[in-house]
Formats: structure tokens, sequence, C-alpha cells
């Protein structure tokens, strides 16, 4: 692949409801766009990166301004040198970019946008790169804390309405037992689960496992991202199964939790373990060990949203996403919507990661792109 010019633009796109975990409230997305202008074999083609990255660095230490600057400071640099050379393509952007310590999700988004240009070029559809054995994914959605429990119980009965395949809760202390109680009592056989975004340490194990009493697929990163061995212990007194997110940012440190007992599922998001090809990798790692995985989210957009789709189409995605439709986050999406048909998302089958963004969209909801020459 020879790049001839690299697009950052930085967009601010409205949510249909607050959505509010352990760390933050969202009213709208930050999205990081990146397009890639490239050749490939003499074909001329253009790919798209979305970040995941946030605009504050609550989830991680990434944030959506950071990102663009280490993209334009210090990866694309060396994706350049990378082109000029003849060896860049997207299975050598990791090795590539491999020298820049962390930012994994500004990494993804350039890794995304490269194999869309050299998938598009190539005329070949994502799910048919990865290998995915599905035509379309079981939908769940993610519903963030509500300030009442009476509102969590309408907002989850809507969702089921939908035809949801799973359910799960956000909670934090001091909204964890009682609204899942409530919600579980309401839907005894909807599949049900927790995600505690590291709010909670091992001195809550007592009252975390109250949460046992109400058959949970499992929960997801009650401690914090950074202790493997605490999150055995807790795994070790719960009878819920424990779930990793932000522990798990490769194929080697998935391999650990692996065989430290931390996790008996880990739920995979391609932007924060560095993009979609380490994230098949933790998959193959996962799949070898006979550890369940399924596909969170970062409210992606349409840039994203169908490659997460292609990705759960893998046979050891066992468990429903948080592949919910565009709805769900957004009036306008900046794509064609993805919606749910009989609980599921349908894996795309264009060429490339995703379809090009609206322009009306980039131009109502971005800032100016910044043009980046990389000949």
């Amino acid at each position: 692949m020879i790049l001839d010019t690299v697009t950052l633009q930085t967009l601010r796109v409205p949510l249909v409801t607050p959505f509010t975990t352990s760390f933050s409230t969202q009213t709208a997305r930050t999205v990081l766009t990146v397009r890639v202008d490239a050749r490939v074999n003499g074909v001329e083609t253009t790919g798209w990166g979305e970040c995941g990255a946030l605009a504050e660095p609550v989830y991680s230490e990434e944030y959506a301004a950071g990102a663009a600057d280490v993209i334009e400071r210090f990866l694309l640099p060396r994706l350049a040198a990378a082109s000029r050379d003849d060896r860049l393509t997207a299975e050598t952007v990791g090795e590539v970019l491999e020298p820049i310590v962390g930012h994994r999700m500004a990494k993804a988004a350039l890794e995304a946008a490269v194999l869309d240009a050299q998938l598009k070029a190539s005329g070949l559809s994502f799910a048919a790169y990865l290998g995915a054995t599905r035509t379309r994914v079981p939908s769940g959605v993610s519903v963030g804390i509500q300030d009442s429990i009476p509102r969590l119980l309408d907002t989850v009965a809507g969702y089921v309405d939908e035809g949801y395949q799973r359910i799960k809760l956000k909670i934090q202390p001091g909204w964890d037992v009682e609204p899942v109680r409530a919600v579980r009592e309401a839907h005894p056989d909807v599949p049900l689960q927790v995600d505690a975004n590291a709010a909670y340490t091992l001195v809550d194990a007592a009252h975390l496992r109250r949460l046992d009493a109400f058959d949970l697929l499992l929960i997801e990163q009650p401690l914090a991202e950074d202790d493997l061995r605490q999150h055995a212990e807790l795994a070790r007194v719960m009878t819920t199964p424990m779930c990793l997110d932000e522990s798990v940012v490769s194929a080697a440190s998935a391999a650990d939790a692996i065989h430290l007992g931390a996790a008996a599922v880990i739920n995979i998001k391609p932007s924060r373990v560095g993009g979609y090809l380490e994230a098949r990798r933790i998959h193959d790692v996962a799949r070898a060990s006979g550890i369940a995985v399924w596909c969170g989210g970062m409210l992606e957009t349409g840039l994203a949203r169908g490659a997460n789709a292609a990705l759960a189409a893998l046979p050891g995605f066992t468990l429903p996403g948080d592949i919910s439709a565009s709805s769900r986050f957004y009036a306008e999406d900046l794509t064609t919507p993805y919606v749910i048909d009989d609980g599921h998302i349908a894996v795309p089958t264009f060429p490339g990661l995703c379809e090009e963004p609206h322009a009306d969209a980039l131009a109502r909801f971005g800032d100016a792109a910044r043009v980046v020459s990389v000949a």
C-alpha cells in the first residue's frame, strides 16, 4: 500500500439519551475519524477508521484530542516510512507502530483505516477476511445507570420489547444489588449481566457476592484494571462468572488472565486492544483455552459497528455482544443505520469494514478536517 494522504476529523455526535457509567455521563460521542487515501497495487482506494477514545481520559488513559496528536506526530510518520519502503499492509501496521508505547486506540483507528482501504481495493468483505462463520449475530444492549429503579425498569422493558437478546446493566457502589434484583424479578428469563467498570475493590467481595442470587451471565470488570490477582481471588468466592474488560489489552494479557483464573469470560473491544487483528488473536487464545468471549462496544458509529458485527461472527464469540442498533445511541448515524431484526444484527457483506460516511453528517457534526500529506 502506498499512502497519499490521511485526514483526521473530530466529530461530536449527539446521543439520543445520556449514557451514564460509574466513570462518566455522556450526552454526545466525541469521535475521531481517520480517512486514508492510498493506492493498493495501483488501485486508488479510500479507507475509514474510528477511534474509540472518549473526550476525556476516564475509561483509559487515551482521549480523542490526544489520539489525534499522537497519530499525526508519531504514528503517521512511521506508516509513511513503511509506505515508502513498500512494506505497508494492514497486517504490518501493528509491527510498524510497535515502538510507540501504548496508545492502542489511536493505533486501532489507523489499522482499521488501512485495513478498510486494503479490503475495498480487493473487493473483499471484512467478514470473509476474518473467516466469520455466521451471517448475523445476536444483539445485546448496554443500559446505563438510571436515576431511579422505575425508570430503569421502563428502559429495560423497552429494550426487551425491541427484541434484544441480552441486557447489560451498568452498576456502581450504591447502584447494584437492588436495581439488579428489580430487573431480574421483572424479567426472570432474560439473559442478564452487569458491568462495574472497575468501580469496586476486593473489600467489597461480600457485597458483590449478593449478586450471585440473580443468575447472571457474568460480572464484568468489578475491580481495578491492573489487578488480575485480586480478580482471581474474587472469582474464587463468587459463583457468577468473572469477565474482564479493561484488564485485557492484548493476547498476552488475555493468556495471563486465563492462567491466573481471573477470567472465565473476556469482553473483546477492538479499540481497547489495538485493533481488529489483535482482537482476533485474543479470540483465538480464548477459544483454545475454552474461555467464552463476546464483543464489547465504545458507542461506535456506523464506521465501526458493522466491523464489530463481523468480528462477533467468529466461532468463539458464544455470548451476545454490545452490538445494538444504531438507534440505541444515535438519531442519525454516520452511515446507513444498523437495525435489529429478530434480535440480531446482520453481518455486512460489502467490501471493507464500513460504508463511506455521509458527507453532510461529517460536515454537521465535525470540525474542520485536517489533511496530512504522507506521500
